[in-house]
């Protein structure tokens, strides 16, 4: 696969770094860096963006994340591997990625959730990553990004 451009937020550095600036926010803000990695994977999935998930479930492998996880965050409801507040994340993501798919994107039961196991900020900050990481793979998406060597 070739991509159609250079991707956009690096033929525009600013857009880059403002996207990894946006991300930086989201860390030390009361979610687990493996529940932000899962969220990242699973936006990814649904986004078809696969340098996004390619990317993301090496990064998260590193930092300890099992295969197991790793390979059932597509069936995460059916899925033993994932503890409640983890569920409530991947439901906001899934939400928040298909927002033109129900009449009331996030609806109130996925919220509830989100809101019995994160505080305000918390929420925040899964909000903020869940709307980066579809920049992310919208960007990728339209371009064509292939897979790339990680490192």
């Amino acid at each position: 696969m070739k991509a159609r451009m250079m991707n956009p937020a690096l033929v525009i550095p600013e857009a880059r770094e403002a996207l990894m600036a946006l991300k930086k926010t989201t860390e030390g803000q009361g979610v687990a860096d493996t529940t932000l990695d899962l969220v990242e994977l699973r936006a990814s999935q649904l986004n078809g963006c696969s340098a996004c998930v390619d990317m993301h479930w090496r990064m998260a492998r590193k930092k300890g994340e099992t295969d197991e996880r790793l390979f059932s965050v597509a069936a995460w409801r059916e899925a033993p591997y994932f503890s409640e507040a983890e569920r409530a994340a991947l439901a906001l993501s899934e939400s928040m990625t298909r927002l033109a798919d129900r009449a009331d994107a996030v609806p109130d039961d996925v919220w509830n959730d989100v809101a019995q196991h994160y505080d305000e900020r918390a929420r925040a900050a899964l909000i903020v990553a869940i709307a980066n990481i579809n920049v992310w793979n919208r960007l990728n998406a339209t371009v064509r990004q292939p897979v790339m060597s990680w490192g």
